[in-house]
């Protein structure tokens, strides 16, 4: 029982989850998608599906949490970091074939009641994103009020566009959304700048 067939199980979930959701993937889909051997599966899952659900999704998270992060590290402009986001959304759903988006959507919609663990996993990832963007942004001296209201649009258009893109197997939603929040994230550094300026001003 290798880890390499710990991965082919834990790719094969992330993917489906995406594609059909908790409810419309099951495990015979998940072997057949792997490609792994039946008696591996609760070897490495013993909690079975819902095991390999909540450590998939897990996995994906990370991923784009670091992708986040690193985005907001490495761009000077808290503008590029928004866009780099979003390319990394266009980039994810454009390589999968317009079958994939985010890890967390699909099993949020399909809402499993009998998984509790999961619906917690979903919402700690979306408020975790939320606190990544929120404070990417008020380094650059933006409010951390204006910042978290800035995080929740900028979460929820990418969200949205994500759909729109699959649903048209186009990734121009995502397009048109990028420069729209680029834009909503410029006022808000001309309205921190210019808020400093009056501080400036007032006390001569």
């Amino acid at each position: 029982m290798t880890d390499g067939t710990r991965e082919r199980f834990l790719t094969a979930t992330a993917k489906l989850l995406q594609e059909r959701g908790y409810r419309g993937t099951s495990l015979n889909d998940i072997l057949s998608e792997s490609g792994a051997p039946r008696g591996s599966l609760y070897y490495h899952f013993p909690g079975g599906k819902e095991e390999l659900a909540r450590e998939a999704t897990q996995r994906e998270v990370r991923t784009i949490s670091e992708y986040i992060a690193t985005a907001f590290r490495e761009c000077a402009d808290p503008v590029e970091a928004v866009r780099a986001y979003v390319e990394g959304a266009r980039e994810h759903i454009r390589t999968g074939g317009f079958l994939l988006g985010c890890p967390v959507a699909s099993l949020v919609l399909d809402s499993p009641e009998a998984s509790s663990s999961i619906r917690d996993l979903c919402e700690e990832a979306l408020d975790d994103w939320q606190a990544l963007i929120r404070d990417g942004l008020t380094v650059s001296g933006i409010s951390v009020e204006r910042a978290d209201s800035l995080a929740i649009l900028i979460l929820t258009s990418v969200e949205g566009a994500l759909i729109l893109a699959r649903s048209r197997r186009d990734p121009k939603p995502l397009d048109t959304v990028a420069e729209e929040l680029a834009a909503s994230v410029s006022e808000a550094l001309r309205e921190t700048t210019g808020a400093g300026d009056e501080g400036v001003r007032g006390a001569r």
